[in-house]
């Protein structure tokens, strides 16, 4: 099981959060996951991110932690060009972020040595238990709202400007490997 200092290890990016209350809200969202997860810290630096791209080089962490950078870059630029008309929330964001994918804990597990979808995961997608787990953590609805939201199930409902964010720099980076030009 996790401790404290390994999540903050994997994710430095919590101190991003201004908020005392919502960052410790995200660690103890992670914390829970870990708990419930057959995952170890050290599993998310070797798995895919992604398992519908087959032989995904890009880790877990990797891909999540760019997503997170992609994400605070998008909101300075909106800021920078568009100030007060499109008001972005950096601690909603940067949380949102951080726990976007954190129900992949509840929905991959490792079997000799693969990652593959565990039963949970065919059940409910990481979306879903995201939500919970953050739920649980008395994580804000504006945050629960970008986890709900970032994958395809949020394409049926209108999204925060901070989901929109995140959902574009999750997919922008996600799309390109599984329906990108091959040449």
């Amino acid at each position: 099981m996790a401790n404290r200092e390994q999540v903050e290890e994997i994710w430095p990016e919590l101190a991003w959060i201004q908020s005392p209350t919502l960052r410790e809200q995200t660690l103890q969202t992670w914390l829970l996951a870990f708990a419930r997860s057959p995952l170890e810290p050290q599993d998310l630096r070797e798995i895919p991110f992604t398992l519908h791209v087959e032989n995904c080089k890009v880790s877990f962490l990797d891909h999540k932690r760019l997503v997170v950078h992609l994400a605070k870059e998008s909101a300075l630029k909106i800021a920078e060009f568009m100030g007060e008309d499109m008001p972005v929330d950096q601690d909603i964001l940067i949380a949102g972020a951080i726990l976007a994918d954190v129900g992949k804990l509840l929905e991959y597990e490792l079997v000799d040595g693969a990652c593959v979808q565990s039963v949970r995961g065919a059940y409910l997608r990481h979306p879903f238990t995201g939500v919970s787990l953050a739920m649980e953590c008395a994580v804000p609805d504006a945050v629960c709202h970008i986890i709900a939201t970032h994958a395809g199930e949020g394409n049926l409902v209108k999204r925060s400007t901070e989901a929109y964010i995140v959902h574009h720099n999750d997919f922008m980076t996600y799309e390109p490997l599984v329906k990108g030009l091959k040449l």
